[in-house]
This record gives structure tokens, sequence and C-alpha cells, in this order.
């Protein structure tokens, strides 16, 4: 397994941006994702980033550092968002490695703190994450958003 963050790897764009436009999209937004990460792909600014993970180059799982994860609070900065381990790959471990792989580039990117945003219940209580209040995403769903401090 090799977390590779995709500017590094550029030469998995096509891939990558069907892999989280398909794990997080809908029909209508492809051009969205496409955008977003084509853009991440420049050294001149620390976020967004999207991170794959490889296994036997096939990607099996994915996250992101981004600047504002879709929600109303545009006050929190940054964001680990598009966490996602594939169903046959889940129960091993690999979402706990995503959550720490992503401190460990906020960090290096000189953040103080991460947030993000869900609908899950009591998963990510599990990796430390703090709850700190609720937000609303841009259709209007309210979302727990959880922070971690990186320092």
């Amino acid at each position: 397994m090799q977390i590779v963050e995709l500017s590094k790897r550029k030469d998995l764009l096509i891939d990558a941006i069907s892999y989280f436009w398909k794990r997080w999209g809908d029909e209508f937004n492809y051009s969205f994702y496409r955008n977003c990460i084509e853009n991440s792909l420049d050294d001149k600014n620390p976020l967004p980033k999207f991170y794959i993970v490889l296994e036997n180059n096939t990607i099996i799982a994915s996250y992101a550092l981004i600047v504002n994860d879709l929600i109303s609070r545009q006050d929190l900065s940054p964001w680990l968002a598009c966490l996602y381990v594939e169903e046959d790959k889940r129960g091993k471990g690999m979402a706990k490695e995503l959550l720490l792989h992503g401190i460990k580039e906020a960090k290096i990117k000189g953040f103080k703190e991460l947030y993000l945003s869900t609908d899950l219940e009591n998963f990510y209580e599990r990796y430390g994450w703090n709850y700190i209040c609720n937000g609303y995403n841009v259709m209007g769903e309210e979302l727990k958003i959880y922070s971690m401090s990186v320092e």
C-alpha cells in the first residue's frame, strides 16, 4: 500500500479524477471534480491537495486536504475531505492510516488545526477527533464538524 499525493503522480490524474467523482459525485458534477483536482497540482500553494492509495497500481482509497469542504463554516480551514476506503479493504486500519497521514501532511504544510464534516456516527471519535459544532452543506443538510490539533 502506498499513499501518493496526486501532484507528484500526474500520470494518474485521469484515474484519480474518476475515482473521486465516482465515490463522491453524481452524474452532474464530473467537471467540478476534474476542475478541483486539476487546480490542485501546482506546488505554489499548500492546498488543495488530493491523495490516493495504491495497491498493485490500483486506487483503493482516497482523501483530500482542502480549503473548504462545501460547508457553511467558511471560517474554518483546512479540511480533511473525501476519505474513502474500498469496501473490501475496510476493517484493516486503512482509514486510521489515512487520517494520521492527513494530520502529518497538514502539520508539514504549517497548519495548526484540521477540520472535517460528516454524517457518520461514532467513527471519527475513535481516532481522537473532537466534535466542535454542526454546520450545513450546500444542500442544506446538517453535518457534524470535528477538529484535530496537528501540532
